[in-house]
């Protein structure tokens, strides 16, 4: 007697079938949980479960801000030809970010790139001395994906509009690669690295004429750099979380609202039970990127207006 596939089995199945198809393409944002269950019928606990399952499977992953989005059937631009007569330093880089994007960093290995290459794994090491390299090289093709572009940063006085700009092409990095802030962590043992550079170079433009030393400069740009790579780091923990529980932060938040409840009620905590009392509390990555970065920028106006005053 053949058992019948769960609900959550044939949602599943039905948009592994659309990925498989090309109907979803990798970038396309998969149905919303809610959306399945005005769909199909039924629960969010459900919907949740058939996401997941295909998130276990690398086919899609969830991104904080806009959704789940497909990956794409373990990265097919990568893996087109499995032949080592092909072999180049660009097809492993390029291999690489597919299976980081995806898998993320921690995954990574020579041997694991190799496979999905159909080579040796000593093969790529006459392009790549190794792994350390291979994320070098990853995360300069990242920076030049998509060129820093905008205001310009020219120094004649937009600074600040220019320095948001920048922060939120940082964070759109991120989220389009969570491993970046791993491979990015270290503030004070920077790599000679002519993209990332770039972006630095940008960011001491846009700051420049405004009164400020060099070292005032470059410790403004970190301070907002670190502040994007530490909330960055959230994204990865967010996507594994989301795996985990098949439940979006929302979900998660409902879930424990009889928890947080009881704790409240047992008293000393006034003030945190307001806080979440109010219908507009929002509690996510991109609420926090944005709140992070005014407030670097309201303290660096405030260094620059203090230079001004004693020059």
């Amino acid at each position: 007697m053949t058992a019948t596939p769960s609900a959550s089995a044939r949602i599943a199945d039905e948009l592994r079938r659309r990925i498989s198809s090309g109907d979803l393409s990798p970038g396309d944002k998969v149905p919303s949980t809610r959306r399945i269950t005005q769909q199909w019928g039924v629960a969010m606990a459900t919907a949740s479960k058939a996401l997941a399952a295909l998130a276990q499977e690398g086919l899609v992953r969830a991104v904080p801000g806009i959704g789940t989005v497909v990956v794409g059937p373990a990265g097919p631009s990568a893996r087109h030809d499995r032949t080592p007569g092909g072999l180049t330093r660009t097809r492993i880089v390029r291999t690489a970010l597919v299976l980081a994007d995806t898998e993320g960093l921690a995954t990574l290995t020579m041997r694991r790139v190799a496979t999905e290459l159909g080579v040796s794994t000593m093969a790529l090491y006459r392009h790549v001395p190794g792994k350390a390299d291979l994320v070098h090289l990853m995360s300069e093709a990242v920076f030049a994906e998509r060129p820093l572009e905008g205001p310009g940063g020219d120094g004649k006085g937009e600074w600040r509009s220019e320095l948001a700009y920048a922060a939120g092409w940082l964070w759109q990095v991120y989220v389009r690669h969570p491993w970046m802030a791993q491979a990015m962590a270290s503030l004070t043992r920077p790599n000679a690295a002519p993209e990332a550079m770039r972006y630095t170079e940008w960011v001491l433009r846009a700051l420049s004429g405004q009164g400020l030393s060099s070292h005032e400069m470059l410790y403004a740009h970190l301070t907002l750099f670190g502040h994007v790579q530490g909330l960055a780091a959230a994204i990865e923990l967010e996507n594994r979380a989301r795996q985990d529980t098949g439940m979006s932060p929302e979900e998660w938040m409902a879930s424990n609202e009889p928890r947080a409840e009881a704790v409240q009620a047992a008293g000393g905590y006034p003030i945190l039970g307001r806080l979440f009392e109010q219908d507009e509390f929002e509690l996510d990555l991109d609420t926090l990127f944005e709140f992070g970065v005014g407030r670097i920028l309201d303290g660096v106006e405030v260094l620059i207006s203090r230079k001004r005053k004693a020059g």
